[in-house]
């Protein structure tokens, strides 16, 4: 199955207000960037290996983001221990010094540490739970995406490729054609030149033979066919290969520049080029595939 790597993913759970979303764009390599609170750190290896599970290639920002329920579900805690200590202390400044005795409620209130805030403990492996489950959909419907746009290449690339087959077949067809065409106008050339009916055959077939030998492409010809089925059954039977065909377009390139530097015939040589520019466009497209 083709993947391609641009896609996005998202998912909200909702009951734990964890929200996940995915998204990936075309990479050499597998690269992955996570963006969460600083307390979920501990969990970012787990996260990445979520993510290689899922993903070969491509470059993947991933962001999480949570909004707990523990600022509502605060207590108010009450150290009677270290209020008497202070009341000591006053009541031994009124005693040394004569002063009014003006403590209220609300000042001992204040003082430090007399009153606290304690915020109630999330479980940290249903947090977990919660999170690996987010971002497993979320993934999940990355791959999906990924999928569908794969799809789409699989069809444009195989077309591109029966065209790049159309036009190695025409320079099958008109390669010979050349040949005999300089032949004709070898003969044609002695004849004006010597002025004669008589020609040395044996000087003609060797210069057609060294002519042959250099417009010759029935190497690249062949190479350029088999890089070409190669990679239609490539793209129906296999996934991960963008690597592979990204080397096999390389080659095709090469065979195609080959063909075009030995090309002497303006009718050939056009078909060199537009099977260089399908060639290219080839090759853009499977940047993108993983």
């Amino acid at each position: 199955m083709l993947k391609s790597m641009t896609g996005f993913g998202r998912y909200e759970l909702s009951e734990r207000k964890v929200i996940v979303e995915a998204k990936s764009v075309n990479h050499r390599y597998l690269d992955i960037t996570i963006k969460m609170p600083k307390k979920f750190n501990c969990f970012e290896s787990a996260i990445r290996n979520i993510v290689k599970d899922n993903v070969q290639r491509g470059k993947i920002d991933l962001f999480l983001s949570y909004e707990s329920e523990i600022e509502s579900n605060v207590t108010v805690q009450y150290n009677s221990m270290l209020a008497q200590e202070y009341m000591n202390c006053f009541q031994s400044i009124k005693e040394q010094f004569g002063v009014k005795d003006d403590i209220s409620v609300s000042m001992i209130g204040n003082l430090p540490e007399v009153l606290t805030m304690k915020h109630a403990e999330e479980n940290v492996e249903d947090l977990w739970e919660s999170i690996k489950t987010a971002t497993e959909e979320a993934l999940k419907k990355l791959v999906e995406t990924r999928i569908s746009e794969g799809e789409q290449l699989k069809h444009d690339l195989l077309g591109k490729l029966d065209r790049m087959l159309e036009l190695v077949q025409k320079i099958e067809v008109r390669s010979p054609v050349v040949v005999e065409e300089y032949r004709k106008r070898l003969e044609e050339k002695v004849r004006e030149l010597l002025d004669t009916t008589i020609i040395d055959e044996s000087r003609i077939v060797t210069e057609v033979t060294i002519f042959a030998d250099k417009v010759c492409v029935d190497e690249e010809i062949v190479r350029l066919k088999s890089h070409i089925l190669h990679t239609k059954e490539a793209l129906t039977q296999q996934e991960g290969i963008g690597r592979k065909l990204d080397f096999i377009a390389q080659e095709m390139n090469r065979e195609a520049n080959t063909i075009l530097s030995k090309s002497n015939d303006r009718e050939l040589s056009d078909f060199a080029i537009e099977l260089k520019t399908e060639i290219e466009k080839v090759r853009e497209q499977i940047q993108n595939i993983e």
